[in-house]
């Protein structure tokens, strides 16, 4: 292992490694429509590329189908882009919601969906290129893989199943293990092995690699910005003005690690 690779390395799933847009809105709009419609419609013509546009505000899956609960209510993408934070509350507060009841529904819908036609729920999954043949690279190295997601582990194992990447479910950490990626990205560098530990953590939130920032234990976790993942034009210029975050593209991803600094 040289000097420039990591020894642990901590990927995000949806928009660093999948692209799941099309599967996102299927599910969300089903779960959309359980809660709020009873009337099960095709959507809007304009929907499906509306929500892929808006998709960098999400965070966790349960947000989804209020996405389109906005979109359908009448507000602008731009209104949405910048009140995202303000929008959620005041639409589960009108609804008499919790986020946890959106999450179980949203679950056992893809749940049901993967039970009944597996094959079609694979099919809307598209896994970015060239990244399938870099995770069975790295696992066939010495740096040490992880999967760090908000979403269900069980669902990003089966996807990754699918194209012959065999990752023990211990390397997964998602939804359910209920504790903030930067926790994580700590428990990983106090269980390693061997010492000095070198993380490199991408991801294509801003958000979660500022939170990752402000823990002043990890400032030696390196950051990348994944910038073909959910983010928007203004999140990618604040992370190349940012020394602590290295906007990363696909075609640096699928070197080797020298390429990507």
């Amino acid at each position: 292992m040289t000097a420039s690779n990591p020894t642990i390395l901590a990927l995000d799933f949806d928009g660093v490694i999948c692209d799941g847009l099309i599967e996102y809105f299927e599910v969300a709009w089903r779960t959309y429509c359980q809660i709020w419609s009873s009337a099960n419609d095709a959507p809007p013509d304009d929907l499906a590329l509306r929500f892929y546009r808006l998709r960098p505000v999400i965070e966790t899956g349960w947000e989804m189908p209020v996405l389109i609960k906005a979109l359908i209510d009448g507000n602008s993408d731009d209104h949405i882009l910048h009140n995202w934070g303000n929008i959620t509350p005041k639409i589960l507060l009108d609804s008499h919601l919790q986020a946890k009841e959106i999450a179980t529904k949203l679950d056992g819908l893809r749940d049901k969906w993967i039970a009944n036609d597996l094959d079609g729920w694979l099919s809307l999954h598209r896994f970015y290129q060239g990244i399938i043949e870099k995770l069975k690279i790295t696992l066939a190295s010495e740096v040490k893989l992880y999967i760090v997601t908000t979403k269900e582990g069980r669902f990003v194992q089966q996807l990754l199943k699918q194209e012959g990447v065999d990752l023990p479910a211990a390397a997964i950490f998602g939804k359910e293990v209920k504790r903030p990626k930067y926790e994580i990205l700590r428990e990983l560098i106090q269980a390693a092995d061997h010492k000095p530990v070198s993380l490199w953590f991408v991801e294509d939130r801003l958000k979660t690699l500022q939170l990752v920032q402000q823990q002043t234990d990890l400032a030696d976790v390196k950051l990348f910005l994944a910038d073909w993942g959910y983010n928007t034009q203004a999140e990618r210029k604040i992370a190349q003005s940012d020394p602590q975050i290295q906007l990363l593209s696909l075609s640096q991803f699928v070197k080797d690690f020298s390429g990507w600094v």
